[in-house]
């Protein structure tokens, strides 16, 4: 199957110092896809426009983000200082999440080369997480009449706190996160369905869990579209992570989502989500291979 992948040059920064979030992965993950071989149509997403952003954040943080004005605070939760190129990514990023939405309604899958941003709350961001595009992609989708019902998939190793409180109350929404319980964030919010798992979860007891939640799930909610954090931090050798998947363990939950989808003929689009380590050449393949299996299982 053709993956039909969205990127922008501009989701990758070089920076001078690495710190632990690694801004140079998103050009990594697609010499790793181009190395793969596999059949590629890339598309460059427009930054999500200002209005969109305040429908779900408030205005005056999105006013500080766009202005290069985060107070030194909210940079510190977030983890990295909001300087112009940072502020670009995180308006494309969002786009990006929404084009890819609107290519799975048209190919069936499709995934944002970035993405998976949890962490974002109303008034700030917080875990390496500046705005919400999963939360800003399902509203708008909904507000424009493009989905009745989305279902946000969570598969980080972090719960998506922030997705979880910007949608909370709303009945057209579900979030379901499966996560590691003692991981960050210390104080949870309340997903719709969340699945806490303990330290050291292998292949097995993670592929139980999401196998006994995710057809349910589908099957009550009935969604029309599925929006996938598909953070590979839940892998063993992850910086970040606690879980202990292997290689093969991420491989199965992937081929279990997307062929869940593909049976009911629900459209899915995924995101980057979260990944992390010293190696940067292994991380971003890990990202590729998510992205390649999803969409292998879905043909």
């Amino acid at each position: 199957m053709m993956l039909h992948v969205v990127h922008h040059p501009a989701y990758a920064i070089a920076r001078e110092s690495a710190g632990t979030f690694p801004h140079d992965k998103y050009a990594l993950v697609m010499r790793a896809l181009n190395e793969s071989g596999a059949p590629l149509t890339v598309h460059e997403p427009e930054m999500m426009p200002r209005e969109w952003l305040e429908a779900v954040h408030d205005p005056q943080y999105v006013e500080e983000v766009l202005t290069c004005t985060v107070p030194a605070a909210k940079q510190r939760r977030i983890g990295f200082e909001i300087d112009q190129r940072v502020s670009h990514r995180s308006q494309l990023s969002p786009g990006g999440t929404w084009l890819a939405a609107k290519l799975a309604q048209k190919h069936g899958f499709a995934a944002n080369s970035a993405g998976g941003s949890h962490h974002a709350q109303a008034e700030s961001g917080a875990g390496y997480c500046v705005f919400n595009d999963l939360a800003l992609a399902a509203h708008r989708l909904v507000a424009e009449g493009d989905a009745a019902r989305v279902l946000i998939l969570d598969l980080d190793v972090h719960q998506g706190d922030g997705t979880a409180a910007l949608t909370a109350g709303r009945d057209d929404i579900f979030t379901l996160s499966l996560h590691a319980e003692k991981n960050f964030p210390t104080r949870k919010a309340q997903s719709t369905l969340d699945i806490a798992l303990p330290d050291a979860t292998g292949d097995g007891d993670y592929l139980a869990a999401l196998s006994d939640a995710l057809p349910q799930v589908l099957d009550r909610f009935a969604p029309d579209l599925i929006l996938l954090q598909a953070g590979v931090d839940a892998h063993g050798d992850d910086k970040l992570g606690r879980l202990s998947l292997t290689d093969d363990g991420l491989d199965l939950r992937d081929r279990f989502v997307a062929r869940e989808a593909r049976m009911r003929g629900i459209p899915m689009a995924s995101t980057l989500g979260g990944g992390y380590g010293n190696d940067r050449v292994a991380l971003a393949v890990r990202h590729a291979r998510t992205m390649l299996t999803l969409a292998d299982a879905w043909k």
